[in-house]
């Protein structure tokens, strides 16, 4: 069997925006991703809202993704693969930080787990970046304030993203190809993309695993 660690945020623990529920295992997309690899594979939610790549968030504590991924690794060893998804949050305006930097936010999560040896035989897992999907419009959202600035700056995530992949060796994926965010609140995904993303992550799993 197979282990999958997916870590990201509250796109991975499965907020749903219109009736702000978390929405079912089988409905999220690891759990999507569980049913479409099947009883081979082995997929590890670690999902947290708010959860950044390496900011330290003041008023959300204990979100830095940097900060949990070692014990995460050790919790979970051995995997085979880890998926990243995260970025969202570090588009907060608070963070100030340019696309690049949260790019390099996410490179730097994916060297911990490269230089881990929490893989199989004490080597290090195989990584999945997903860069997160684009903004849809703010405008007149409750989040519009908390995350000035965001539209514009979430488009140029991805080529970043794939540009750091590239240096580090790792395999990639823009979401934005696949799937959009939803029109409800802006950034969160509703079911229907979670369906979507699960399945396409799989195809991609079953390539790299084989």
């Amino acid at each position: 069997m197979k282990s999958i660690l997916c870590y990201g945020d509250s796109n991975t623990w499965g907020h749903e925006p219109t009736l702000q529920r978390r929405l079912s295992r089988y409905e999220r997309w690891p759990g999507v991703l569980q049913q479409t690899l099947g009883p081979d594979y082995y997929v590890i939610e670690e999902g947290l809202g708010g959860r950044t790549t390496v900011f330290e968030d003041d008023l959300l504590p204990y979100r830095n993704g940097r900060t949990y991924l070692y014990p995460c690794l050790e919790t979970h060893k051995p995997l085979d693969l880890v998926i990243i998804m995260l970025g969202t949050n570090d588009l907060k305006a608070r963070f100030s930080a340019s696309a690049l930097d949260i790019a390099r936010g996410a490179g730097a999560l994916v060297q911990i787990v490269q230089h881990s040896m929490a893989g199989i035989d004490g080597g290090a897992p195989r990584v999945l970046l997903v860069c997160p999907p684009p903004f849809a419009s703010l405008e007149g959202k409750p989040q519009a304030e908390s995350f000035a600035g965001a539209e514009e700056k979430s488009r140029r995530l991805a080529g970043h993203y794939r540009q750091i992949a590239a240096e580090l060796g790792c395999d990639f994926l823009d979401a934005g190809e696949v799937i959009v965010s939803s029109a409800v609140d802006g950034f969160h995904l509703d079911a229907s993309e979670h369906l979507k993303l699960g399945r396409k992550i799989a195809e991609i799993v079953r390539e790299i695993l084989g």
